[in-house]
């Protein structure tokens, strides 16, 4: 009988200003996948005095809930643990009472890390689980510091900690716990004051995305979805968040829609933080992360992900865990991006599009692992429940609505936020074609054909010999093109004598 082979476990710890999280990961199949996240809220830098001493009942809250994470990290080799303090600790004058007895807790020592080496870890993170190309724009906004990074690819180029946080803002600003305009002033001002020193570096280097990767900012993409709002936060939806914040008079009374009762105390504090960089930067937009401190400690422990391409590996993580037909998908990806460019460089109007139509031609038969009949159905399911590091929760909705269309009853593409309504519907109509024109999962079998678009109606020029010799292939064509037209978007089959 074969042994199996366990995969590794891995857990990151991060002692936070507001809240202490463990996560826990196995590395399978190139990938990480997260077996436990734990979380609770302490507080720790709410017990810090005006001389920066941790009151004994903030200590004993984060003993407490350390005496939860200990029974986890039995389990675990010692090797693949790391635990470290962020900044409640990085102050506290105190830190030695704190720390001699949570490692006697935990049986195995927490590194009080420094503001920059948190900020290179946390753009570890976002590294390793977000996609994009060129220079990002890192924000965390946590408890007692903020750390803005500037990185491409693996490489951080500028990492700064500042000390301001939502925990700390909050005691600062909004210590009467009132919502006025007032106290939001004070705050954004407080805020761009210390930001003011590296605006001059940050804003010369400059950056092509910018992501936010804390829990505010998850808060706030929370709250903007559950109101029918896109996952892009902007300038605009955050100061319609501060106006709703301000129709309640005390913090106590905060109900907005989305809002959890959990993030409400500081979630004026972190949106004033954030309203601050979004002006002082001129930042136009900003998507979630897909991980931060905690991904970037558990991804620096797995040597053989360490300058991965993160869209790429999960792509290949997951065909191998379907056991996907990698061969016949790069012939439908080559045929995609063959077809696209036909069409014209700029026929999919965002730069994002073709690299998205592209995973899904990677990933298009996983939903046949489950069943044939509603394999498009069973493929939409999985692409939104899985975890895909690299795409954003409205990348992931496209793909699987692409997904559900790809062979099944053609139907017009749903409201959808990662690309325009009219990239979607091409991007559609390209898989259709690319997929009819493969069946036969062969490149030596396949036509020579050539796409061109005019008015935004699709005409396919295909050999007139190669047709007769492949009725299935013209039958499914003329199907497909009677589809297409039936709902206004018209598709033509040119035939033509390959000389």
């Amino acid at each position: 009988m074969k042994s199996s082979t366990i995969s590794p476990m891995y857990a990151a710890i991060d002692l936070g200003s507001n809240s202490f999280h463990m996560l826990v990961v196995r590395h399978i199949n190139g990938s990480v996948q997260t077996m436990a996240k734990i979380k609770r809220k302490v507080r720790l830098a709410a017990g810090l005095d005006k001389n920066n001493t941790l009151s004994h009942e903030a200590m004993q809250r984060g003993w407490d809930c350390l005496s939860l994470f200990a029974e986890r990290l039995q389990d675990i080799p010692v090797e693949n643990i790391r635990i470290v303090g962020t900044a409640a600790l990085r102050v506290a004058t105190n830190v030695d009472v704190f720390l001699e007895k949570a490692n006697q807790i935990l049986g195995h020592d927490i590194n009080v890390i420094e503001g920059e080496e948190e900020a290179r870890m946390i753009y570890q993170g976002v590294a390793h689980t977000s996609g994009g190309n060129g220079r990002r724009l890192v924000v965390d906004i946590g408890g007692a510091s903020t750390e803005l990074i500037i990185g491409d690819g693996f490489e951080a180029q500028a990492l700064t900690s500042l000390k301001m946080g939502c925990v700390t803002w909050l005691e600062g600003y909004f210590k009467d716990r009132a919502l006025t305009k007032n106290n939001f002033d004070a705050a954004i001002t407080g805020a761009k004051e210390t930001l003011a020193p590296i605006l001059q570096q940050y804003t010369g280097l400059g950056w092509q995305t910018c992501v936010g990767a804390s829990g505010t900012v998850q808060a706030l993409q929370e709250i903007m979805l559950a109101q029918g709002m896109d996952e892009v936060i902007t300038l605009a939806k955050l100061k319609r968040l501060q106006k709703q914040a301000m129709l309640y008079e005390h913090l106590e009374e905060l109900d907005i829609d989305g809002l959890t009762l959990e993030r409400a105390l500081v979630f004026p504090s972190g949106l004033s933080i954030l309203i601050a960089i979004f002006e002082l930067l001129n930042i136009d937009s900003m998507t979630l992360a897909g991980g931060a401190l905690r991904e970037g400690l558990c991804y620096g422990m797995i040597e053989a992900l360490q300058y991965d391409e993160v869209c790429k590996r999960t792509i290949s993580s997951i065909q191998q865990r379907y056991q996907l037909d990698t061969d016949y998908a790069q012939q439908v990806t080559n045929l995609v991006e063959q077809l696209v460019a036909q069409c014209g460089d700029d026929w999919l109007i965002e730069p994002q599009a073709l690299p998205l139509l592209k995973a899904a031609s990677q990933l298009h038969e996983i939903g046949m692992c489950i069943d044939y009949k509603k394999g498009g159905e069973h493929s939409a399911y999985l692409i939104n429940a899985l975890d895909l590091p690299g795409y954003t929760r409205a990348q992931k909705h496209l793909l699987g609505e692409l997904l559900r269309r790809y062979r099944e009853q053609f139907s017009a593409m749903p409201n959808q936020h990662a690309v325009s309504d009219l990239s979607a519907q091409r991007m559609l109509r390209i898989l259709r074609l690319a997929l009819i024109l493969t069946h036969r999962r062969d490149v030596s079998l396949a036509p020579v054909v050539t796409l061109s678009e005019k008015d935004d109606v699709l005409s396919l020029a295909i050999d007139k010999q190669w047709l007769a010799e492949n009725p299935l292939t013209r039958a499914e064509l003329e199907i497909e093109a009677d589809k297409q037209t039936n709902i206004g978007l018209d598709l033509v089959i040119d035939v033509f004598r390959d000389e």
